[in-house]
């Protein structure tokens, strides 16, 4: 007997949940087109070249590499059979299945595969190129709370061969603006991978070591500085150059007093003087434009463990009414002025920003912040008397429909009462009987289910009168 399941870190949506998911995504995809971004779409799969080596070592890990079709697999399996007979490596072994059983992933994030789309279609596209896309990913993660392993993301994303960062104000305004709609408090933490890279270069950690230094840092908020510290040091950073770098990330200061912090320490460093510059750039602007429901706060220890990352960096996270913040982020972005550089096209810049809905869905339902949504699946049932009867309505129901009052019909004549419970237990507000009585008389039955009450129409746009004050 096979048992019902599915796999780890997927999940089914009841139709309260997906009214509710219909909401959030509603809510931000109108906020994306208020600001000037334009839908596209790309495939759930992608080749593993376009994926692979753009987000890092634990981003290649975590992709999910799908087989070859057809009988390709069948005419390697006797290939595989002789290296497990000579006793390969299992690196070899993975690397021999990976390229001769697998040439495509489902895609891990939507930024690699808008940058591919951009690269295809750059003769027919506007540039600045605003886009949004609203779709799910997929990654081999470990199952838990508020991380899955399908999940949804919406990304709104500016790319142009121009730069500025008047495009890193604008999707702070934007997220500002999608989530006072909601009635949701962020903090929005804001760092620049060029301050990072300042600090690696005069606290003289190796460039070989910059990869495993942002991987590890990524994790600061979420295992916390000492296992952070623990891990650099395994990878090879020394520990007097760890606590130099921590005393930034462990300050409490407004940003102005950061700054200054920092700009004395990159008095020799050119690039650390390049973020703080940007990052300056972007706070004073934002203050003098100001924010409704949403704090900007600059988070040194903020590193975004993707490799694609070149300058600012942004992280989302609930505000809570006491203050405090909730580490686990519901969305994320920055700039990547690189990324096109590996498909071939040189100079062009992009920065966006990228929200979780189902960690936001997860955390509004935690608030509280959804608004009462209806679940009846419709709003009218016609009780079914049988063949004659039916065929009669069915211009009532046919007109009910187009003037947009969601109706049902009973398929069955069964017993009355069985129609009623099927109403009452689906929310189905009213129930409209029309039975050899009905016809002859000319007359419509509605009941009011949570009224209990019952009223005879003389005509259907009667009814639909009564429906619109409903």
């Amino acid at each position: 007997m096979i048992h019902a399941n599915i796999p780890k870190g997927t999940r089914d949506f009841s139709s309260i949940e997906i009214r509710k998911r219909n909401y959030l995504i509603q809510t931000i995809r109108n906020k994306f087109e208020l600001f000037g971004f334009y839908p596209i779409e790309t495939p759930s799969i992608e080749n593993i070249s376009t994926l692979i080596g753009k987000y890092g070592k634990e981003g290649d890990y975590l992709m999910f590499k799908l087989l070859h079709s057809g009988h390709f697999l069948k005419k390697r399996i006797s290939d595989f059979l002789k290296k497990i007979n000579n006793k390969e490596k299992i690196v070899d072994i993975e690397k021999f299945l990976t390229e001769h059983l697998s040439n495509k992933a489902l895609r891990y994030d939507l930024t690699v595969p808008f940058v591919r789309y951009v690269v295809m279609h750059k003769n027919e596209i506007i540039f600045p190129f605003k886009r949004y896309q609203i779709q799910p990913v997929w990654r081999a993660d470990k199952p838990q709370k508020g991380r899955f392993r399908e999940f949804y993301q919406c990304d709104a994303d500016i790319i142009s061969y121009s730069w500025s960062l008047w495009k890193e104000i604008e999707l702070i305004q934007l997220c500002d603006e999608i989530f006072t709609k909601l009635n949701f408090p962020i903090i929005i933490y804001i760092n620049h991978r060029d301050i990072l890279e300042g600090l690696v270069e005069i606290y003289g950690i190796e460039n070989n070591l910059w990869k495993d230094f942002t991987t590890s840092l990524d994790k600061w908020n979420k295992i916390g500085r000492d296992l952070v510290k623990k891990e650099m040091l395994q990878k090879g950073i020394s520990s007097k150059s760890f606590e130099k770098i921590a005393f930034f990330f462990d300050m409490k200061e407004n940003f102005y007093k950061k700054e200054k912090y920092l700009t004395g320490a990159f008095q020799y460093s050119k690039k650390g003087k390049k973020g703080i510059k940007d990052l300056s750039f972007i706070y004073k602007n934002i203050n003098k434009i100001s924010l409704q429901n949403t704090k900007l706060e600059w988070n040194i220890s903020l590193a975004r463990g993707m490799n694609y990352y070149t300058g600012t960096i942004l992280e989302i996270v609930p505000f809570n009414n006491n203050g405090s913040n909730n580490s686990i982020s519901i969305g994320g972005g920055g700039r990547y002025d690189q990324l096109a550089n590996l498909f071939g096209i040189k100079n062009i810049s992009g920065v966006g920003v990228s929200l979780g809905l189902d960690r936001i869905y997860l955390a509004m339902e935690k608030k509280n912040l959804f608004q009462p949504i209806s679940n009846y699946p419709s709003k009218v049932l016609f009780i079914n008397f049988g063949d004659e009867e039916v065929l009669y309505a069915y211009q009532m129901i046919k007109f009910l429909r187009k003037k947009g009052i969601s109706t049902q019909l009973y398929p069955n004549a069964v017993k009355i009462g069985k129609q009623f419970r099927y109403a009452n237990d689906n929310n189905i507000p009213f129930t409209i009987s029309i039975g050899k009585n009905e016809i002859k008389k000319n007359k419509i039955r509605v009941k009011d289910l949570q009224k209990r009450t019952e009223k005879e129409y003389d005509h259907i746009h009667d009814v639909v009168n009564h429906f619109m004050k409903k």
